[in-house]
């Protein structure tokens, strides 16, 4: 398996089938506008790949800096393709993105899972993240 950065929107093409699988309520349209949008706020995009070159595995991302922390890496999207769940995809995911905030020089490594997502859950509890706070919304529509 290889993870990588994308750049490019045919990379980013080639990813979305799986990231659909997180982000179901996307059209492949509306994902690539998003990216490039976000691209411009520092969001960044890798997938894992299989040795036969198949996307397995994506993680949208950026570095971020705060008051209360400093410099953390955040993880937008995390998600395994479903027929390569339970491969250690995952796992590979999250030690490449702890390896790319500590190459950027952050200290902490952040996400938000969906209070539905036990099984997410119980992998981040198994890679030694916690919960720390809790995240609060407010629809404005």
């Amino acid at each position: 398996m290889e993870i990588r950065e994308a750049f490019s929107e045919e990379e980013f093409r080639t990813i979305y089938p799986v990231m659909r699988q997180l982000r179901t309520h996307l059209s492949e349209s509306e994902y690539l506008s998003m990216v490039e949008r976000m691209r411009g706020e520092g969001y960044r995009l890798a997938a894992a790949y299989d040795d036969g070159g198949k996307v397995v595995g994506a993680a949208g991302f950026r570095v971020q800096e705060f008051l209360y922390c400093g410099k953390l890496l955040y993880v937008d999207d995390l998600v395994t393709a479903e027929d390569a769940r339970s491969t250690g995809v995952g796992a590979a995911m999250l030690r490449w993105l702890e390896d790319e905030a500590r190459r950027g020089g952050c200290a902490q490594l952040h996400l938000d899972s969906g209070i539905g997502r036990k099984d997410a859950h119980r992998f981040y509890f198994r890679k030694g993240m916690g919960i720390f706070s809790f995240h609060f919304t407010k629809e404005l529509r």
